[in-house]
């Protein structure tokens, strides 16, 4: 909105035409100004065009795309904050979001910008319209001129519409009708009053000073015996109640609630006793249910509106329902001769309590209730108990042919025009059902129990209550004749309890507290153990009523509490029962070690980490919180375990990998179909589907290389010659297969929405290939390149025998930025990405697309070799340093001292072969000095001969070729440069080799050699200018260097100097020691982005390390990645940890933006570091140093001895 253009307003203009003419029949057919805005701000609900408006879908896009974010970061935050009750329903939610929303700064400056914006567009459409009004009335005066003068002005006085005549209602006109609906008015006079009240706008009336007058004359009114006339003045209630806004229909509801309270109230009006029943073809029962009806169909559409307005308008309302329906008239001692209350009439009209379902759904409404329930009218709630109860005892009294006989005989007196005092018991014990069934529901509504009933000397408990429901399907009959054979079954007794039940046990804590005690459970069996044993269960138990019971039971059964309770009983508490809780107890505590890497290492070591992921999916599964001491979420935690092998392997085994894609798979190919249709995408197709978004995002934290390469490796793709329809991946190899390397007609053929499953496919690819090693280890194992290139191939329309042109679509855009990011290395202004999006204009695609290689040189931008500027003054001293023959300790800092003042003053004088030497003379001179040096010079004599033999992985060949195409495009490297490179590689792992330690583990990645290439050991090749020798040397002497183990990640592959468990549980220090205080100095340094992360579900430390293990390339310019090598030898290891908090301080604002828009993980792993220099923030990483070395330094000289 910030960027607010003419064409932005033109196409408003537009949209805001569309709405006005869709709606211009209702807005000028409205009788007033005021409910001509009524109409427009109650649309939703009128028009079922609604959503379909250009410029409603244009708002709900925009706030979407303001506020959306946000919404879902306080709905997850605010449910994992909230126990599993009935107050942290949806309304709940919902309530605490929208607050919270329109409290927010977004929400405000959106409304600020959008009433900026829809003003000045406004503002032009009425300068417009009066522009056009002008024009039109000089037009009408030239045509007016032309005709006669004795133009009839009475044939135009049907343009004087009620609209108009709106104005003219006022105050006197209002007295005036007051006087005429006087009762001691003629009958016409008080009808043609009451004509002119009902085309009168109401909200005219009841804005009028007079309106409290006019009110108690209506209320009078509504007594009138002439049927005609009452009739009209409900015609205008109606009226009002379908126009008004809630303020004013409160008060004619209020109106009519009082008056029907008068009306049971008083001993002058007819009303019914129970002995005689209800005759609704006599006049005044009709004219009584036409005003109950009214009432009722009120009370059910009010909920949906009245949260738009203050508490005290439904509090009212709330109240005069209640104090209507309490009304109890002082009853005879016979039952017979009993007055029907109000309740009556209305259980006659909403037999199953839904006004009182829909006001007990939304905790706005449902708080107001029983607040005065409890508080004024517990009695409602007394007397519905009392007519269960009184129902059920006439079960146990009469036999069911008596009842049902008795029914039918009073069913056929006239027909269906007559209910007996026997039906009306029945349907007032309904109500009561479903009203006692809603209220058991909630929390506060089961805290009205105990009740006291009269004549009955204990009190009615929660489960007194639940074993009288039980009975009921048991003992009572089939419903009486109502209505009509085809309704029986929907108000019969059993099955009426029956659904109360069920929805008692959907609830797992109303369950708990409701039915999950060994009297309500004996209740239900008795009949059973009756029938086993040979016995009658009850005089009217029906198969029908046993199915009932089974039913109530199996889904007791199939929630673990329930389950015990029916196998043991409820005083089970066993020791085993005691030692599952505190197993339990246990992972819960032990799980919260897996939020931070040193704690994930502990698991490993200790064995555990197995449990606690199977405790871990157990909990996601039931979608409870993760963890009850930490408000961790699932994606963090995932993001931890899935950036250690065995942690990736645990997830497998826990059946939290199949579960994950069995959801995406769902979502992705089997469901939304009808939003697809109904609101179409723009081109290419958004990759992402927002109901596919959180499984993508789960996948991505799933998918760093430790558990690519536990997953994948080694593992050949299905290809399957045919693919069913039904068949669902269930693992990583079977959505590449699937969705990603789609090289044959059977698997584009198995897709139901193949265009945008393959683009989430490609997308997945695109942001996994971003960690080098996993890119190396799908091309050596999948040829996936090959496969992109093939299929743009089949993209190709040839236009003519010498020209051939791309398709552009959604999938050869999307190839094409893939195969651009897979086959290109290069720092942010190294290498141009293509977009994924299309241009407007005559030409949406102006990249080059390819099929073959060499891929276009556009894609790379122009660098050029660095001069040698070795004679620099400053580089001069820094270089006589290593002539000096002081003590090593003060050569060392003066060493630091120059090269710090370097990098702040001149910083790219440090590249090339100057850089080569200083890091050449630092190491040499460290090396040969005792105290420098932390692991033992180890002897190593073999030639190239001896090595020349041996092989290395496809994943390292593939990376000597990416190597010696990156240091070519630098200029650093030669053509023969592979061949020195590979032998340089084999040397290093004959070299390690010699200090490994034997290892015997099922984690694939500790099989053999290293699982990567050496991104270390191939960035200080192109160092050293591609010179074999000084590489090696340099190698070895580097090797007894501390910060060695933390840059050359090889190093410690499997390594002697690590603790046997540390080497077993296959996690590298760089993980447990830098990453960890990575993590640990965020918290604090910047707090901001360490809660991004975790309001995003991703964990610091797997972007870390996979910036460390390929050091850098691809997300700094090679000089940076020089600087970044340099920093770490000279300054120290720790620096390596500095560095990353200095990175995402240099982020705060992306990251903080893309935890917004929900793409945090994909930005950080996809996006290269933009404007980051090291040298930048040198000053800020000597200022952590201070604070910060002692415990960090001493940790990473601990690794060797760490151990459980």
């Amino acid at each position: 909105m910030a960027h607010f253009s003419g064409e932005d307003e033109v196409m408003l203009q537009a949209m805001l035409r569309q709405l006005f003419q869709s709606v211009k029949e209702k807005i000028t057919g409205a009788p007033s100004l005021e409910c001509a805005e009524e109409i427009l701000l109650h649309l939703e609900e009128t028009d079922e065009n609604f959503h379909n408006y250009e410029f409603v879908k244009y708002l709900r896009q925009h706030i979407c795309n303001t506020l959306g974010s946000m919404i879902e970061e306080e709905m997850e935050k605010w449910t994992s904050d909230q126990n599993q009750d009935e107050e942290s329903g949806y309304d709940t939610v919902v309530q605490h979001v929208t607050k919270r929303t329109q409290q927010s700064k977004e929400y405000k400056e959106m409304m600020h910008s959008l009433k900026n914006i829809m003003m000045v567009v406004v503002e032009s459409m009425i300068n417009k319209f009066e522009e056009d009004e002008m024009r039109s009335q000089e037009r009408q005066k030239k045509i007016q001129k032309e005709k006669s003068n004795s133009y009839c002005t009475d044939n135009c006085s049907d343009s004087d519409s009620s609209f108009n005549q709106s104005y003219k209602f006022c105050q006197g006109k209002l007295q005036l009708i007051l006087d005429q609906l006087d009762p001691g008015q003629p009958k016409e006079v008080r009808y043609e009053a009451l004509q002119t009240l009902c085309s009168a706008p109401p909200s005219d009336v009841l804005n009028c000073e007079n309106w409290t007058t006019l009110c108690e004359k209506l209320t009078v009114s509504l007594s009138d015996p002439d049927p005609v006339f009452s009739d009209r003045i409900l015609k205008f209630y109606a009226q009002t109640f379908t126009l008004s806004p809630l303020h004013m229909t409160k008060e004619i509801y209020t109106s009519l609630a009082k008056y029907l309270k008068l009306y049971f109230l008083s001993r002058e009006n007819y009303i019914p006793t129970l002995s005689a029943g209800i005759d609704i073809s006599n006049p005044n029962v009709i004219c009584l249910l036409k005003k109950v009806r009214l009432l009722n169909e009120y009370q059910k559409e009010a909920p949906s509106f009245w949260i738009r307005h203050p508490e005290k308008y439904m509090e009212e309302i709330v109240e005069n329902t209640l104090s209507l329906l309490s009304v109890k008239h002082d009853q005879s001692h016979l039952v017979s001769q009993k007055i029907l209350d109000p309740i009556y009439f209305f259980a006659l009209v909403d037999t199953k309590a839904v006004w009182f379902k829909k006001w007990m759904h939304a905790y706005y409404s449902r708080t107001a209730v029983l607040r005065l329930l409890e508080k004024k009218y517990k009695s409602l709630i007394t007397t519905a108990v009392q007519q269960c109860v009184q129902y059920f005892e006439l079960c146990e009294a009469m036999k069911a042919d008596e009842i049902l006989g008795h029914s039918k005989h009073c069913g056929n007196k006239q027909k269906t025009f007559y209910y007996s005092g026997q039906e009306l018991q029945y349907i007032y014990f309904i109500h009561s059902l479903c009203l006692l069934g809603r209220l058991l529901i909630y929390t506060q509504g089961r805290r009205l129990f105990p009740i006291k009933l009269k004549n009955r000397k204990d009190l009615v408990s929660l489960t007194d209550l639940l074993v009288l429901f039980t009975q009921l399907i048991y003992y009572s009959p089939t419903c009486p004749k109502m209505t009509s054979a085809a309704h029986l079954d929907n108000y019969s007794p059993a099955s009426m309890v029956t659904e109360v039940l069920r929805i008692l046990c959907d609830q797992k804590e109303c369950a708990i507290e409701c039915l999950y005690n060994n009297t309500v459970i004996e209740a239900l069996l008795q009949p059973i153990h009756n029938l086993m044993k040979g016995a009658k269960t009850a005089p009217n138990c029906s198969e029908t009523a046993l199915i009932h019971v089974a039913d109530i039971l199996a889904r007791i059964a199939s929630v673990e509490e329930g389950l015990t309770l029916l196998l043991y009983g409820e005083n089970m508490n066993s020791s085993e029962e005691k030692s599952m809780a505190w197993e339990e107890n246990l992972l819960d505590d032990l799980l919260n070690f897996a939020a931070t890497p040193k704690g994930l290492l502990f698991l490993q070591r200790t064995g555990a980490i197995n449990e606690c992921v199977m405790f871990m999916f157990n909990r996601y599964a039931k979608k409870l919180q993760i963890s009850r001491h930490k408000k961790f979420g699932c994606g963090v935690l995932v993001a931890q375990v899935a950036s250690t092998a065995a942690g990736a392997i645990a997830l497998q085994s826990s059946g939290f990998i199949n579960a994950l894609i069995t959801e995406l798979w769902a979502n992705l190919e089997c469901g939304r179909d009808d939003v697809r249709v109904t609101h179409p995408r723009s081109t290419p197709v958004d990759p992402i589907d927002r109901s596919c978004q959180k499984s993508f995002l789960a996948l991505v934290n799933l998918l760093p290389y430790p558990a690519v390469y536990e997953l994948v490796g080694n593992q050949d793709l299905p290809n399957k010659a045919e693919y069913s329809l039904r068949e669902v991946p269930t693992c990583v190899i079977d959505i590449i297969d699937r969705l990603t390397i789609l090289n044959s007609e059977a698997k584009i053929r198995s897709l139901f929405n193949y265009e945008q499953s393959h683009i989430f496919g490609l997308r997945l690819l695109s942001v996994v290939c971003c960690d080098l090693d996993t890119l190396l280890l799908l091309e050596a194992q999948y040829q996936v390149s090959e496969t992109l290139l093939n299929a743009q191939e089949e993209n190709i329309l040839e236009t003519s025998e010498s020209h051939r042109d791309f398709i552009i679509d959604g999938l050869s855009v999307e190839r094409n930025h893939v195969l651009v990011r897979i086959n290109f290395i290069g720092g942010p202004m190294e290498r141009i990405l293509p977009p994924r999006v299309l241009e407007k204009g005559d030409d949406p695609y102006p990249w080059p697309m390819f099929s073959s290689y060499p891929l276009p040189n556009c894609y790379l931008s122009e660098v050029t070799r660095n001069a040698d500027l070795k004679q620099d003054s400053d580089l001069g001293k820094l270089l006589l340093c290593f002539k000096m023959s002081d003590k090593q300790t003060e050569w060392i800092e003066n060493c630091r001292r120059q090269f710090c003042k370097m990098m702040k003053a001149k910083p790219d004088i440090l590249s090339g072969s100057a850089l080569l030497e200083l890091l050449e003379k630092f190491v040499l001179h460290l090396s040969e000095s005792p105290s420098e040096c932390y692991f033992p010079s180890v002897e190593y004599t073999a030639t190239d001969a001896n090595v020349k033999n041996e092989s290395l992985s496809s994943v390292q060949q593939l990376g000597i070729k990416m190597t010696v195409r990156y240091g070519k495009f630098l200029n650093l490297l030669k053509d023969s440069a592979e061949n020195d490179l590979t032998l340089v590689l084999k040397h290093c792992e004959r070299f390690l080799k010699q200090q490994q330690a034997p290892v015997k583990s099922s984690l694939l990645c500790l099989q053999g050699t290293y699982a990567g290439h050496d991104w270390f050991v191939s960035s200080l090749f192109m160092i050293m200018l591609g010179d074999k020798e000084k590489t090696l040397r340099f190698l070895q002497q580097f090797s007894r260097l501390l910060t060695s183990a933390f840059l050359w990640l090889p190093r410690l592959h499997v390594s002697r100097y690590l603790a046997t468990d540390t080497i077993e549980s296959g996690i590298h220090p760089v993980y447990f020691c830098s990453t960890h205080y990575i993590e640990m100095l965020l918290k604090v340094e910047v707090p901001l982005v360490f809660s991004a992360f975790h309001m995003s579900g991703f964990a610091p430390s797997q972007i870390c390390l996979q910036w460390i293990t390929q050091c850098f390339w691809n997300y700094l310019d090679w000089i940076e990645i020089c600087h970044y090598i340099a920093t770490c030898v000279f300054l120290g290891p720790d620096y390596q940890v500095y560095l990353c908090i200095a990175i995402f301080k240099h982020l705060q604002q992306d990251i903080l933006q893309h935890t917004q828009t929900q793409d945090l993980q994909v930005f950080l792993k996809e996006e290269a570091l933009h404007g980051f220099r090291v040298s930048d923030y040198l000053e800020y990483m000597e200022i952590l140093e201070q604070n910060y070395r002692p415990v960090v330094l001493r940790d990473m000289r601990n690794i060797r001895v760490q151990s459980t």
